[in-house]
């Protein structure tokens, strides 16, 4: 069951007076969105109308609304509302008018039936790595995540390709702002050991993670890149790290490279 929504005084949202802004409507509108999508387990339109401090009737058409405009899902057993998928797909990189998550689908899908492992498409968001895309492996015991899922940029392959193709200065304020925390004794934690290892990553062409967010999981990841060298989004592959030791790195990664140059063809494509 969802948890309970905290209450809130009638037309606020976030300490706002709602009806003061321009357009009260819009403004409620994305009071409710922003409030189901910080709910991942779903909310009822009794608890959203609570937790916003919005009508209760205003608050059940917005709700409607959203799913009928595909923003929203509604679970049919608990009544609850979930964000859908769109949202990320519109704030995912384009190119061409080309969304990435469309021209990644293939190429995802053919790299895991190579594999067998789960795959993903990751893509920057606030400073971490966000999974844009996923397609599950074959294999009877599967590493997975979930889409929508962030998880730190510097203790991941997909993170570390993002970040090795950053310039300099856009990798310094990153620094500036997020503190390199360990996650497994192997977790690269501090700059200098960080940025070595992206400069090896850049060097061939692929980043590497040796059990450094979760012990047990390697990954590598290649970088998809726009048409002047920045990172747009990586693609990685994950597996227990008996199923993908460190010997077969190169392999794995050449798989990811040519699904990542893949992407960037049909990106160009249009």
């Amino acid at each position: 069951m969802p948890a309970p929504a905290p209450s809130r005084r009638r037309g606020t949202a976030a300490g706002r007076d709602l009806d003061a802004l321009p357009s009260p409507t819009a403004a409620k509108t994305l009071a409710v969105l922003d409030l189901v999508a910080r709910h991942p387990r779903g909310l009822t339109a009794a608890q959203a109308s609570r937790a916003s401090g919005i009508t209760a009737n205003l608050v059940f058409r917005i709700l409607k609304t959203l799913v009928a405009m595909g923003y929203c899902v509604q679970h049919s057993a608990t009544k609850t509302y979930a964000v859908s998928g769109r949202l990320l797909e519109m704030s995912a990189p384009k190119a061409g008018g080309r969304s990435l998550a469309v021209a990644a689908d293939e190429p995802l899908r053919g790299l895991r039936d190579a594999c067998g492992e789960t795959v993903q498409l990751v893509i920057e968001s606030a400073g971490k790595a966000l999974v844009l895309e996923q397609v599950q492996g074959t294999q009877p015991l599967q590493v997975c995540g979930q889409v929508g899922m962030r998880v730190p940029l510097h203790s991941c392959a997909p993170g570390k390709a993002i970040l090795a193709w950053w310039d300099a200065a856009r990798r310094a304020g990153w620094y500036d702002r997020r503190p390199l925390k360990r996650f497994t004794r192997t977790t690269l934690a501090d700059r200098r050991s960080l940025e070595t290892d992206l400069a090896a990553s850049r060097d061939r062409g692929y980043a590497i993670d040796r059990a450094e967010g979760i012990d047990g999981i390697h990954c590598v990841a290649a970088p998809v890149l726009d048409a002047h060298g920045r990172p747009l989004a990586a693609v990685t592959m994950m597996a227990p790290a008996a199923r993908l030791p460190e010997a077969d790195f190169p392999a794995a990664a050449a798989r990811c490279m040519a699904a990542a140059r893949a992407i960037e063809a049909a990106l160009a494509a249009g």
